[in-house]
């Protein structure tokens, strides 16, 4: 939000005595945003008072002006529109100054003041709950310095393709909020982004159903992406598992990692899995397995090994998954190998 140009070259006094009464670690500030303390203008008590009137103990309050020094150059009547406005969302005090302690550069954006209320107002409406526009706020602010009428815009494309490609009216509301909720940053693309992708699967046959089933699946993520890069990464899969278009289709849909990776990232991934003596045809049964990065495929490779399971030989099912997917397979084949081997039939030799 600011230049580094500053008024004068020294650093303000008045600026940095406030900052040690309230044992900020200026040293901090000095190495990593020095610009901050050559203001001429700080409001270092006010906003520190805001603070503390939210609830904020000293320690808080030190380690808030620590990481985002910029806050202190904000008049105070803009940090209180900014308090008012983010109590749209969240329950008390308490919960706004721990978001305000844990995301304080997204607190301390005034500049986009207008939008940000706009876009709340927006969310609400569009029936989002406070707790997952809270998380907007902090971990994607960006979405709020857009002006209302772009979010609006994209959310209608999205709303429009649902229906145009055989969603229902019923279901509409809760797949644009799932998707919202997943992956908000698709409010950073443009209507015309989303549909050119979307014309890109069709015009690959997949079918309205299937490219539904695609973004669902994707969470959105698709529109990071672009034709052609999409594009690359189908050629490139169809190459390697030498196979049909509509074979690569039924692939894709299996695992989307093959079309929303890029051609490095999946190359580097195959090479892994080769290296480790996994053949082209035990991925293809389980492409899902490309979604994991080489790290990860050989620490369970390794943890699998040492069960004496060889993955060379079997499926490819007990390397996937999230982490905790892994452990629960890892157990039941580690509780197989430690359980007995017990015949009900076999004779019992008893000595005399």
């Amino acid at each position: 939000t600011y230049t580094t140009d500053s008024k004068s070259k020294e650093e303000n006094k008045k600026t940095i005595e406030s900052l040690y009464k309230l044992s900020v670690d200026v040293k901090k500030i000095r190495r990593l945003k020095e610009w901050v303390l050559l203001r001429d203008v700080a409001y270092v008590k006010e906003i520190a008072g805001i603070l503390q009137e939210m609830g904020a103990d000293e320690t808080t309050v030190a380690n808030i002006l620590e990481r985002c020094p910029e806050a202190v150059l904000h008049t105070p009547a803009e940090v209180n529109s900014q308090r008012a406005l983010w109590q749209l969302v969240c329950q008390n005090e308490k919960q706004l100054i721990k978001l305000i302690e844990q995301f304080p550069e997204s607190f301390f954006t005034t500049k986009y003041h207008e939008n940000q209320k706009a876009n709340i107002l927006f969310f609400q409406e569009l029936g989002l709950k406070n707790n997952i526009i809270t998380r907007f706020l902090t971990s994607a602010p960006n979405i709020f310095h857009n002006p209302v009428k772009k979010n609006k815009s994209v959310i209608e494309t999205l709303q429009k393709n649902y229906l145009s490609l055989g969603g229902s009216d019923a279901n509409m509301k809760i797949w644009i909020l799932k998707l919202l909720s997943q992956n908000p940053f698709i409010l950073l693309h443009t209507s015309t982004t989303i549909q050119e992708n979307l014309e890109f699967l069709q015009k690959n046959n997949f079918t309205d159903s299937e490219v539904l089933q695609l973004l669902s699946k994707l969470k959105g993520f698709i529109f990071q992406l672009t034709p052609t890069t999409m594009e690359k990464s189908m050629f490139f899969s169809k190459n390697i598992f030498k196979c049909s278009d509509e074979e690569l289709k039924e692939l894709v849909l299996k695992c989307p990692a093959l079309l929303y990776y890029s051609v490095p990232v999946l190359e580097e991934r195959f090479e892994g899995l080769l290296k480790e003596g996994i053949s082209v045809a035990q991925i293809r049964e389980t492409p899902m397995v490309l979604e994991l990065t080489t790290q990860i495929v050989q620490y369970r490779i390794k943890k699998l090994s040492a069960l004496g399971y060889d993955v060379k030989s079997g499926n490819l099912e007990s390397l996937n998954g999230t982490k905790k997917d892994f452990e629960a397979n890892y157990g039941k084949i580690q509780s197989k190998k430690e359980r007995p081997i017990f015949n009900p039939v076999a004779p019992l030799h008893i000595e005399d």
